[in-house]
């Protein structure tokens, strides 16, 4: 009975989808007002639900969005993401693709293709990337805890092409970079000719659990041209956080 109390009020601060006050809940549940207190107070200390704004009205903790988010399959996130992918790579006219952090890795998980059927286009492939010569790696790795970050500088730096960064100096000095800029590149770091863009995908306080690029041959991707795709990739990186989250919320 308990358990069903506590899925109630969840279930009432999802579907309202804003900051719903203790009486609005007491009122929909029909509780004592002393039991409700106590359960919303009991969710709020397991972060499952969260007042922000400090007046006693709660919203769907980030404790929770992180179960929904970790139980939320590949199809789910394109689902949510692929309409804002799509409009992007028509935008760029280059491919634009998504990549999902999980077990310590990074992984391509979509990409959208350019429509424009002239237009020679690079396909980044799917699967798990390299964290230190990525675009999607390091755009999250750089927001990652500094222990992590040593554990990539600690391992096997392979070096795919004469581009690659494989010293610690280069790799702690590339992660400030990015951190400071808000986005990563990659310059020919896996493939000679090709470069990629990409900027993290923060889920609330939960972290980059995503990020999101564009690739390309290099002679469309300068160094200005990166610059200017990475500053437009970050207002791109909070739409589909907010997509990703909306599709949670209304699943729990």
């Amino acid at each position: 009975m308990h358990l069903d109390r506590l899925i109630t009020i969840l279930e009432i601060v999802a579907v309202a989808g804003r900051p719903v006050s203790t009486g609005e809940i007491q009122k929909a549940t029909g509780l004592p007002k002393p039991t409700c207190y106590r359960l919303i107070q009991t969710l709020q200390e397991q972060g499952l639900v969260e007042a922000p704004s400090g007046d006693g009205r709660v919203v769907i903790g980030e404790r929770l969005i992180r179960i929904a988010l970790l139980g939320k399959s590949d199809v789910d996130v394109r689902k949510a993401a692929a309409p804002l992918l799509k409009a992007a790579a028509s935008h760029f006219n280059e491919t634009v693709f998504l990549a999902r952090f999980r077990n310590r890795q990074v992984e391509i998980i979509h990409a959208e293709t350019p429509d424009d059927p002239a237009r020679a286009f690079v396909h980044p492939g799917l699967g798990v990337r390299p964290m230190h010569a990525c675009s999607c790696s390091k755009a999250i790795a750089a927001f990652t805890e500094l222990e992590f970050q040593n554990s990539i500088i600690s391992g096997s730096l392979k070096a795919y092409t004469d581009h690659t960064k494989t010293t610690e100096a280069e790799l702690r000095a590339e992660f400030a970079r990015i951190a400071e800029r808000g986005f990563a590149d990659c310059d020919q770091e896996i493939d000679v000719g090709i470069a990629s863009v990409a900027a993290p995908v923060s889920i609330g306080n939960i972290g980059a659990t995503f990020s999101v690029g564009t690739v390309g041959p290099i002679r469309r991707f300068g160094a200005a041209k990166r610059s200017e795709m990475g500053l437009q990739l970050i207002n791109l990186a909070d739409r589909i956080s907010g997509a990703i989250q909306l599709c949670n919320v209304a699943e729990v």
